[in-house]
């Protein structure tokens, strides 16, 4: 990020007219102009980062982001309708970030709900086994939680894979040459 913010500050202003040739040229597939432009422009790429610090994305991943909205402001600005390019590019920057930030939200969020579907069918599944004195079935778990089979089936394939990544990383840290890294557990 450093580096990004030292770029930013070395990098010379746009001169008069100049923002709107290298527009015009990068349009066109101007590479050298786009990269002039894409650098003159970082200064208010890493502002827009930074104002969205706290909003669940690191500044480093905003500007990435951030980086990608300005080079499709570049792509779309002339069959845009809009006269002012500086204005135009803050938009699309600041829409990029805040699609990422809510991409990440809604990633953190199904995730969570997937832990506390875990958490719900493994306390399921032990308390039926009680009641029931046997292994209880996919069926009899997801009338219990009130799910469907197919999504009962789905967790407990999750329940499972992690159980089982957890079993072959304490068999990796207790005896790690016992480790196939090929998928398998040696003697299985």
């Amino acid at each position: 990020m450093l580096e990004l913010r030292h770029r930013a500050r070395v990098t010379p202003p746009l001169a008069e007219g100049e923002e709107a040739r290298l527009v015009e040229q990068s349009a066109g597939g101007d590479q050298d102009s786009q990269s002039r432009l894409v650098a003159a422009k970082l200064a208010m790429v890493i502002r827009l980062a930074e104002a969205r610090v706290d909003k669940g994305l690191p500044v480093a991943d905003l500007v990435m982001e951030g980086s990608l909205g300005l080079v499709e402001a570049l792509h779309s600005f002339k069959d845009s309708g809009r006269r002012d390019f500086g204005a135009f590019a803050e938009q699309k920057v600041g829409e990029q970030m805040d699609s990422a930030i809510a991409a990440e939200s809604a990633a953190v969020r199904e995730a969570e709900q997937l832990i506390t579907a875990a958490n719900d069918y493994e306390r399921t599944q032990v308390l039926l086994g009680r009641m029931l004195r046997r292994t209880p079935t996919e069926a009899e778990i997801a009338e219990k939680l009130e799910w469907s089979v197919d999504r009962t089936r789905y967790v407990a394939k999750v329940v499972g894979d992690a159980r089982r990544r957890h079993d072959e990383e304490l068999l990796a840290f207790i005896d790690p040459d016992a480790v196939d890294f090929d998928d398998t557990v040696d003697g299985e």
